[in-house]
């Protein structure tokens, strides 16, 4: 599976456990820890460990074993590291104040194939950018 297709299912993954806010940047030229960096966001504790199981379970059945999830006993900000693709899934008021996005201004986000893009956009709770 590539790094992209592996991002994409991830994303499909959250969207299924309703992610809102869900975003895929290639980061591969900015950075040396990932090719593909995945941010959604939960309105929960409960609903972001769901996302965090969900996309775990997915890319399992894909043959892709995370190396390291992080977070997931908090639900406010679960990592996981499935080596060329860095899942993060936050609680809103979390990514909120962490804004990944901002720190990554020179990523290039990926479109989501459809029906995931639509379901994407109407599961926005803010603007992003």
């Amino acid at each position: 599976m590539t790094s992209q297709a592996k991002a994409i299912a991830a994303a499909q993954a959250a969207l299924e456990k309703k992610a809102y806010d869900v975003v895929v940047l290639r980061v591969e030229h900015l950075s040396s820890i990932a090719d593909y960096f995945l941010i959604a966001t939960g309105r929960s504790d409960v609903q972001v460990r769901a996302i965090a199981r969900g996309i775990e379970e997915r890319l399992d059945l894909e043959g892709e074993r995370a190396l390291s999830i992080e977070g997931t006993s908090h639900g406010h900000w679960a990592v996981l590291d499935f080596n060329d693709v860095v899942v993060h899934v936050f609680y809103e008021d979390t990514r909120e104040f962490y804004r990944l996005e901002r720190n990554w201004l020179d990523a290039t986000e990926v479109p989501l194939p459809e029906p995931y893009r639509s379901q994407a956009r109407d599961l926005r709770l803010h603007a992003l950018g």
